[in-house]
Parts: structure tokens; C-alpha cells; sequence
């Protein structure tokens, strides 16, 4: 299968700065890959109101909006690295729209379930599953005409940093989540399989967006937003390993929230380069 890498460079939705560095920090595979592209965002003062909770929306879904283009116009398997979470939404509903019915596997210590109406900091990295799931109208995703991914086919993986309006919104919408204490009591390959299925489930396939801070600060440091408790590497590595027995419903594929300003002697970039070597070498 031939496989095109896209540099995701926006931190447009989180009120740190660094992640927007983070795709171009990850150069190993660039020989390597025949379509390498980059997408990077508008050089404007990145909104920091804390009362504004909907911080640089115009900008970030003018950044969305390209990324979204862009992917449904690449023929190849879509890597794509972020730059903060809210690229996922571009990534996720461009493979929705590609694939027509997927479902959606979601890796990260945070929900990022907020809709336009719990956020508390109005961060948009904090909205974009929920907004993949359709909870936030079009407001964060105007450039998608289909229906949104199905919360039955919705899945999230190693959760421990969940606000109270997030559980609520999650329990509501009816995503099944599986938290970093559910991996640790059941085991990664039990918890991947029930993901596997429910996101399979009536569907021609999933989307997976992984974000890097599942891992625990202490083994990947270079994260914008950090929950303590995470989960190991050779845990993260077994979540890519038990994905890639069903690799022929993974339909496109996010690594994100890579922050190298955080990081330290390179830690966190060396366990996104394992990952990604994984990956591309099993869906090549």
C-alpha cells in the first residue's frame, strides 16, 4: 500500500505553544516516503482570552479546512502528524468522507470531549472527538457535508485526565472508554480487541488518532499537556502492535501532540519515530 505522510503544523487549538514544530521534528521517514506534505498555519498571534471559549477558531478552521482538502485528495494511506489534537478533526472526518462508514479509535489520557457548550478553557484541542462524533455542529467543522462518525463506533483508549462535563458528554453520546486503570486490570490485548470490534462494528473500517501523552510524562516528556500516571512504551507500543492484527480495517492513522519544546534528550521524538517505523513498515 503506498503511504503519504502530512505534517500537520498547528497549535492553533491549545494555549501552549511547541506542538506546531512537532511534525517537522520527524524527518526520519521523509526518503522514505514518495508523498511527504506540509501543511502549516496562518503566522498570526495565536488568541491566549481566557474568557474566549472558542480560542482562534477562525484561524484554526481555516488551517482544518486545507488539511481536510488535502487529505481527500491524497490517494495513498494518510499519515497524519500533528500539531495539537484539533487536526484530528480535519484528519478523521477527510477518512470519514473518503471511506464513507468508519468508526474511530481514540488514544489519549484526555477525552477531548468537551462541545462548544462544557468547555472550560476553550482550548479547541479539548473538542475534537466530540466534534468527529457530531456533538458540536459544524461550527468547528463546516467544511464536512456527511453524516459525523457514530458514538457506537467510537472508542477511547487509556483516559486517567477526564473532566466531570467530559464523562457526562461521553456517557451521553455513548463512546465506550476504556481508562489507563481498565489496561492495567484487563491487559492491552483484551482492551484493544473490544476497541477493534466496536469501532469494526457495521463499519468499512476505523480511523486511529493517537496522541502521545497517553504515555506517562516521566518516559515522554515532550507533550504540550501532561497526566501523570501513564501508561509504559512498551504498553503504547503494544496498543500499535495489537492495531496492526487488524490492519486491513485501519483506514488512516494520526500521531500527535509531539511538543519539542518539552521534551528531553529527545525522548518523546525517538518513541514517535518507533511508532511510525512500526506502522509504515506494516501498512507498506
Amino acid at each position: 500500500m503506498n503511504i503519504a505522510i502530512v505534517k500537520a503544523c498547528s497549535d492553533l487549538g491549545v494555549h501552549i505553544s511547541g506542538s506546531e514544530n512537532g511534525p517537522l521534528k520527524i524527518t526520519k521517514f521523509d526518503n522514505q516516503i514518495k508523498k511527504v506534505l506540509t501543511i502549516e498555519k496562518e503566522k498570526t498571534k495565536k488568541d491566549l482570552e481566557k474568557n474566549n471559549k472558542l480560542k482562534n477558531l477562525n484561524t484554526l478552521n481555516k488551517f482544518n479546512e486545507e488539511l481536510y482538502n488535502t487529505i481527500i485528495n491524497t490517494k495513498e494511506f494518510v499519515i497524519t502528524l500533528g500539531g495539537d489534537h484539533s487536526i484530528a478533526i480535519a484528519s478523521a472526518l477527510a477518512s470519514k468522507k473518503k471511506n464513507k462508514n468508519i468508526g474511530i479509535i481514540w488514544i489519549d489520557s484526555h477525552a477531548d470531549f468537551h462541545t462548544i457548550n462544557t468547555t472550560i478553557s476553550g482550548n479547541i484541542h479539548g473538542m475534537p472527538f466530540a466534534t468527529i462524533c457530531g456533538q458540536n455542529g459544524n461550527k468547528l467543522s463546516y467544511f464536512f457535508d456527511e453524516e459525523y462518525i457514530k458514538p457506537e463506533n467510537a472508542v477511547l483508549v487509556g483516559a486517567r485526565d477526564i473532566e466531570l462535563p467530559e464523562y457526562q458528554n461521553l456517557e451521553t453520546a455513548g463512546v465506550k472508554v476504556y481508562t489507563t486503570e481498565d489496561i492495567k486490570k484487563y491487559g492491552v490485548e483484551n482492551i484493544m480487541k473490544e476497541a477493534i470490534q466496536i469501532a469494526s462494528t457495521n463499519t468499512n473500517g476505523f480511523h486511529v488518532s493517537y496522541d502521545l501523552d497517553v504515555i506517562d510524562p516521566s518516559l515522554a516528556p515532550g507533550v504540550s499537556v501532561k497526566a501523570k500516571d501513564g501508561i509504559s512504551v512498551t504498553v503504547a507500543e503494544e496498543i500499535l502492535n495489537q492495531l496492526l492484527k487488524s490492519k486491513e480495517h485501519i483506514k488512516s492513522f494520526d500521531l500527535v501532540e509531539l511538543n519539542p519544546e518539552k521534551d528531553i534528550d529527545n525522548k518523546t521524538l525517538t518513541i514517535a519515530e518507533t511508532l511510525l517505523e512500526k506502522l509504515i513498515n506494516e501498512i507498506k
